[in-house]
């Protein structure tokens, strides 16, 4: 199968375009990075950027720089469970020292207050974790329960409900579905608590088996979930509400993402599918608590963060309980009509040093380099990946922006495997919970770098924002929607192309 060229580098929704559709903005405003600190591209650096990205007129071998999956700060892999919790491989002594106690703060396990140990309370009265660990284990993916009596999981289910057509929505963004938190549980069901509360929910699922037939004999077990909010703790949910369940991502290359440039991201956003392929691809924009203005959305599963400092801040409101700057409640996600969760002691101070240092952590969590890329399976499985469509989506590589400083992030191609849109992934996939630009159906490409390492990193192979997907052959079958011609695909190609597909998507 021929690798197909990428997309030219223009942009088929204009970026004024896009800025026109904020509700407030004029045309002459535009989605710009002020999350960072961008030297601007000269057109020679342009001219570089396009040709490093572009596939080589010879592919029947490994690419130029692929095995460096993030850049300069790839690290060697590692067949240990610390393959994800690396440092960037390009940082200074000073920006490592910081990353060391950015650790200690990601791992560190929050007490309620008031306390001896200061700088340590502030969690809860409702919290999924006490330690931002306890989710992303170690640095890598979370997984569902295992049995109805599996409180080991790294799993929640977010909330919310329709709001009435009428209701004016502060900020709001011409095609953002308006939905509303859950009048007494918020955005977010919290399944433990600090004594003297009630938790306000146990996740209960059950899955159905679904056999799906392949070509050359074989079979594959699909499992598909129902999720049910048992033992409420304040009373039955609003009758409209929406649930979502989500499992924590891999932290890898996080840093990265966020430095990729808005325009190159846009450049393959194909809404109206001008081109005809069958994939549109949606930017997801989002309201910037921090900057007051509208930035596209790049973490989470639907990308309803612009940064990452904004979705760690998020993180430890909703997550862990504990205020900061952006999300100043001392309760945290508790609502209104949870007043003894509201009236509880909290940690009085908005929580900014361990934030920024989280942050940090987080955007320079090193990428292990690729595995096998010369293997005759796996050159052979990336071609079938590219000849099937799986590239229409998962876009291979970028150039970040350069960046002033020495931002550890400036200037390198990266690999992530991802176009960091939004794309109907099906009904098979659909949550049917809209949030922000995104519908109930659509996802943010999901990044594939460091994939194959998942069973080192976490001790499972548990894929998708649910964890239903138990191999990478299951999340592959499970793509529909705009996904819907690759994997049937997969479906169809003769069993040794299927396995090499899945050889390529582990030496990733």
């Amino acid at each position: 199968m021929p690798v197909p060229k990428p997309k030219p580098y223009r942009t088929l929704i204009p970026i004024v375009a896009i800025a026109s559709i904020c509700a407030g903005m004029t045309a002459a405003q535009t989605l710009r990075d002020i999350h960072l600190d961008v030297i601007p591209r000269t057109e020679a650096e342009r001219a570089r950027v396009e040709t490093v990205t572009a596939p080589p007129e010879d592919i029947s071998g490994a690419w130029p720089f692929e095995e460096n999956s993030g850049g300069a700060q790839t690290v060697r892999p590692r067949d240990t469970s610390d393959a994800f919790s690396q440092p960037a491989a390009n940082l200074t002594f000073e920006q490592e020292l910081d990353f060391r106690v950015g650790n200690g703060m990601f791992r560190r396990i929050w007490v309620s207050a008031p306390a001896s140990t200061i700088a340590s309370d502030g969690l809860g009265p409702l919290y999924n974790a006490r330690s931002c660990q306890r989710c992303h284990l170690k640095d890598g993916r979370g997984h569902p329960p295992e049995g109805p009596q599996d409180t080991a999981v790294s799993m929640f289910l977010r909330l919310s409900i329709p709001a009435p057509d009428s209701e004016e929505i502060e900020h709001y963004i011409a095609g953002t579905h308006a939905t509303a938190p859950e009048p007494t549980y918020g955005t977010q069901l919290q399944d433990f608590s600090l004594p003297g509360h009630a938790p306000e929910y146990r996740l209960h699922i059950e899955y159905e088996d679904v056999e799906v037939p392949l070509s050359g004999g074989e079979t594959a077990t699909l499992r598909r979930p129902s999720y049910t909010a048992a033992d409420l703790g304040y009373g039955p949910l609003h009758p409209d509400t929406m649930l979502s369940p989500r499992v924590a991502p891999q932290m890898i290359g996080m840093g990265l993402l966020e430095a990729i440039p808005t325009e190159d991201i846009l450049a393959w956003s194909d809404p109206q599918d001008i081109n005809g392929d069958g994939i549109s691809g949606n930017p997801q924009i989002v309201w910037s608590a921090l900057h007051d203005r509208p930035m596209l959305g790049r973490f989470g599963h639907k990308a309803g963060n612009p940064s990452v400092l904004e979705q760690t801040a998020s993180a430890f409101v909703g997550d862990i309980g504990i205020s900061n700057p952006i999300h100043t409640a001392g309760s945290g996600e508790c609502t209104d009509v949870q007043t003894d969760c509201t009236a509880a002691l909290d940690g009085s101070d908005a929580e900014q040093v361990g934030l920024d240092l989280v942050t940090f952590y987080s955007q320079t969590l090193a990428v292990p380099a690729r595995r096998g890329v010369d293997d005759p399976e796996v050159l052979r499985g990336r071609e079938v990946f590219f000849g099937s469509g799986c590239a229409s989506c998962h876009r291979p590589n970028y150039v970040t922006h350069r960046l002033a400083g020495n931002d550890p992030a400036s200037f390198q191609l990266i690999w992530p495997y991802s176009d960091m849109l939004l794309h109907d992934m099906g009904e098979g996939l659909s949550d049917n919970r809209p949030e922000g630009r995104a519908s109930g159906g659509e996802w943010r490409t999901a990044p594939l770098w460091g994939i194959g390492l998942t069973e080192t990193v976490a001790g499972h192979t548990y894929f998708l924002h649910d964890g239903r997907a138990r191999s990478l052959l299951e999340a592959v079958l499970w793509h529909g929607g705009e996904a819907k011609a690759a994997r049937d695909n997969v479906v169809e190609m003769p069993p040794t192309d299927r396995a090499a597909l899945i050889r390529f998507l582990e030496s990733l």
